[in-house]
């Protein structure tokens, strides 16, 4: 068997459990990814079977499309709900607070990886040395973001703060969406975590294409 398989990951999973999972039910051993989601992240997860191993580094430089959801006054070890709170702030922030920082982040920008990251840092990985308590400077990346919505979460109709926002991101690949979410809580003055991630493109493939494990 030869060819991709687009797989919806679900939450609590690795991509390598995912791909450990394919292995398994398909009784191919050759099986790579074309882009890791973090475990909280859902899913598209585009799966490389047999031969087509081949186009991963070709599938891995496409631009994505993210949905997601942002938790203001709060920042966390990893940018995202798996990490610990380790500052809250008073968010007093409003639609229109949105609309003027949105603009920053559109095009291209420069991003701060996490600190929880795969990135080598002479040669070991940066979520390893986090983990250990090493805090390590990571250089800011060039990225490009394509397209971004902020939309805020209104759960209490009589107050003009909001506290949750929705996004949606199209960007390139390399780009962090949990460092995007922490930056923009610093634009606003408040802090910030992700707090929900699901990819809905890579490159030409869809969601609505996508099998479940099931």
């Amino acid at each position: 068997m030869d060819g991709l398989l687009l797989i919806d990951k679900p939450g609590g999973m690795t991509s390598h459990d995912v791909v450990a999972r394919a292995r398994r039910l398909l009784r191919i051993r050759q099986i790579g990814h074309a882009g890791t989601l973090d475990p909280m992240a859902t899913g598209l997860l585009t799966l490389c079977v047999g031969h087509a191993v081949r186009l991963s580094e070709y599938l891995l430089g496409k631009d994505k499309t993210y949905t997601g959801r942002i938790k203001l006054g709060e920042r966390t070890s990893t940018d995202d709900a798996e990490g610990e709170i380790i500052e809250r702030r008073d968010a007093r922030v409003t639609p229109e607070d949105l609309a003027r920082v949105t603009p920053a982040f559109i095009g291209d920008i420069l991003q701060t990886p996490p600190q929880y990251s795969a990135i080598q840092v002479q040669g070991r990985r940066a979520y390893k040395l986090a983990r250990q308590g090493e805090q390590v400077a990571l250089p800011p990346r060039p990225v490009t973001i394509h397209e971004l919505t902020l939309t805020p979460v209104i759960e209490q109709p009589a107050s003009p703060f909001v506290h949750e926002i929705e996004l949606r991101v199209t960007c390139s690949a390399g780009a962090y969406i949990r460092a995007l979410a922490r930056d923009i809580g610093e634009a606003l003055g408040c802090g910030a975590h992700l707090t929900a991630l699901r990819r809905v493109r890579s490159g030409p493939f869809t969601l609505a294409d996508a099998l479940t494990l099931e």
